[in-house]
């Protein structure tokens, strides 16, 4: 299993990079015992201004073939923390990639996010992508915990 996280733009040196790289260093280290691999992230930039539809066609690019589809989106569905710890954990069980797809600042294209098996949204609201990274590595982070038996502040 590999999990990646595909999204549009580069982050820069800052709180938000300081976040992710934190988040995924305990993901890290709380899901190698999981069986949950290291998260990777791949990020792509359209030089050349194409909008959504250029955008779309690299991040197929570096989509792992086979994998199952995320694509973060505001129209998705709102799973719970324990509803995406479990997802997670069946495409472990499962030694099925995934990755998560973070569209640039129109979003994912129609095309794309129609390939996705799952669309989710973390609020109706739309987010700037580079804060919809840092709240997607808090999941990852989240979701190990769930499944390594720790206390869930909700339950």
């Amino acid at each position: 299993m590999k999990i990646t996280i595909a999204a549009v733009g580069r982050l820069r040196k800052g709180p938000e990079s300081a976040l992710i790289a934190d988040y995924l260093d305990r993901f890290a280290k709380t899901g190698r015992g999981l069986g949950l691999p290291p998260a990777q992230v791949v990020e792509i930039e359209d030089k050349r201004g194409g909008g959504m539809a250029a955008e779309a066609e690299l991040l197929s690019r570096v989509l792992p073939d086979g994998a199952a589809i995320v694509a973060l989106d505001e129209r998705g569905e709102q799973p719970t923390s324990p509803d995406f710890a479990a997802r997670l954990a069946g495409w472990r069980d499962q030694a099925r990639d995934v990755c998560f797809v973070i569209g640039g600042a129109d979003g994912i294209d129609p095309a794309l996010r129609a390939r996705a098996d799952w669309q989710i949204s973390f609020s109706r609201m739309v987010w700037p992508h580079m804060l919809a990274r840092v709240m997607l590595t808090e999941q990852l982070y989240r979701a190990a915990t769930i499944l390594a038996g720790g206390p869930y502040h909700r339950e």
